[in-house]
Order: C-alpha cells, then structure tokens, then sequence
C-alpha cells in the first residue's frame, strides 16, 4: 500500500467518523427547542448529507485508481518490472548518499 492509499484511507476513516458524530450529535439535539436549534440542526444535516457524498465519491475514486494501476502493471509487466526497479535504485542512492 502505498502513501496516497494510506492517506486516502485515512481520509476516508475520518469522514466516515465525522459524519457517525454528526448523526450522533444530531439525535442529542432533537430534545432542543428552539428556532436556533432547529436551524444548526438543519445545517448540520446538510453538512452530513455533503460529507457522505464526499466520501463516497473518494471511495470511488481510490477503487478507481487501484483498478486503474492494477491494469496497467497486468497490461506491462516488464515495463512495471523496470520502473519499480528504477525507484527503487534512485530510492537506495539517494537514501545512501550523504
């Protein structure tokens, strides 16, 4: 796994935390009254709604990106052979140099 699947897990984990808080939050309030309540219970709402969509488009997109670079490591082995190799010489050369 490589750093942008982890970051783009990441990312997704936390949203995914932001929004099972949001709900949270969202149920606690429904005893307020108010029309201040009801309008950031209204917003935030939205705001759930919008994340939600956010973070399944992510989702799609980091799928999307993995199918993508399987098949073209599947449609150039040797090609993808030589490219990791090459990283990872200039990786362990400039690791080493001082």
């Amino acid at each position: 796994m490589n750093a942008t699947e982890v970051n783009t897990d990441k990312l997704v984990t936390d949203l995914k935390r932001i929004v099972t808080d949001s709900e949270e939050l969202l149920h606690d309030s429904k005893d307020a009254a108010g029309a201040k309540a009801q309008e950031m219970r209204a917003r935030l709402h939205d705001a759930m709604e919008s994340a939600k969509r956010a973070c399944q488009r992510l989702e799609a997109k980091a799928v999307e990106g993995a199918k993508a670079a399987d098949r073209t490591i599947r449609e150039h082995p040797y090609q993808s052979i030589g490219v990791a190799f090459g990283l990872g010489l200039l990786i362990g050369v400039l690791v080493t140099r001082k």
